[in-house]
């Protein structure tokens, strides 16, 4: 009886450590982060257009949004 405690812990140690393995290994998406363009001028029409200036500011593209209609360029933090 002395030996079967320190053999169920063990177990439910190795156990505890294979969860907390596969926890671990799960998918996080990255976050999407905006800033308002710099170069863009005039009213956001086009989605298109707006994604273009952005990437020439180093992110990856842009949306128009808001009721002024501003171009907010977005890239992943």
């Amino acid at each position: 009886m002395g030996l079967s405690k320190p053999l169920f812990r063990a177990i439910l140690v190795l156990l505890l450590l294979a969860a907390a393995t596969e926890m671990s290994t799960t998918v996080v998406e990255a976050r999407t982060c905006e800033s308002q363009s710099h170069k863009f001028r005039g009213t956001c029409v086009s989605n298109t257009n707006c994604g273009s200036v952005c990437q020439t500011e180093g992110f990856h593209g842009g949306h128009c949004r808001g009721f002024r209609r501003r171009c907010f360029c977005t890239k992943q933090c």
